[in-house]
């Protein structure tokens, strides 16, 4: 397992709403105007994002290169991530290797490329389960991966998140971007399922 600073939940939210109130009493900025900024980051943040990511890596062997060398600047090619201060790292699912993504400590996540995190994602049993017992985890999840593939489980963090490239499927060879990103499951992108 991989691992980077973490935070608890409540720290965060402590420092958050402290620095919300500073930025209103000084008078830069209403609750309201906050609201509609964070209102317009989750309309923009969506797995449709990632799996365009996917698509474009799958059709495109420059910008698959580009994407596992530094994926935080590559997604931005796309679009996505700009004011992030958050390091992205892709990790490529292969015939032996699977990745998987968790946030043991709390529930970071690129949310811009994955929309808001699934609850299951959240919890303290996958939290804890997927790093002591992958495989049984990701069999529940209806994953059963062949006995010699080796699992990585990546553990996100404030600074660091993560994304899965899944692998390509036999027979999509014809289909455009577009097609391709519609195969692509939030889970196939944190690991939880092939597609």
């Amino acid at each position: 397992m991989t691992s980077g600073d973490h935070h608890t939940d409540a720290t965060i939210a402590r420092r958050v709403r402290r620095l919300e109130t500073l930025l209103e009493e000084k008078g830069l900025i209403t609750g309201e105007r906050l609201d509609e900024a964070i209102d317009a980051f989750l309309a923009e943040s969506s797995p449709a994002n990632g799996a365009r990511v996917v698509a474009r890596a799958w059709t495109d062997d420059a910008y698959r290169a580009r994407l596992l060398a530094d994926g935080t600047a590559a997604v931005r090619e796309l679009g996505y991530m700009e004011g992030s201060f958050q390091r992205l790292r892709v990790v490529e699912n292969t015939a032996s290797r699977h990745n998987v993504v968790v946030c043991t400590l709390c529930s970071c996540y690129p949310l811009r490329l994955l929309g808001p995190s699934p609850s299951w994602y959240k919890s303290e049993a996958y939290r804890s389960r997927v790093v002591r017992e992958p495989r049984e985890v990701l069999r529940e999840f209806g994953l059963e991966l062949p006995p010699g593939t080796d699992i990585t489980v990546w553990d996100s963090s404030a600074e660091t998140r993560y994304l899965v490239l899944p692998r390509r499927p036999e027979g999509t060879e014809g289909l455009g971007e577009e097609e391709l990103a519609a195969l692509v499951t939030r889970n196939a992108l944190i690991g939880t399922a092939a597609l």
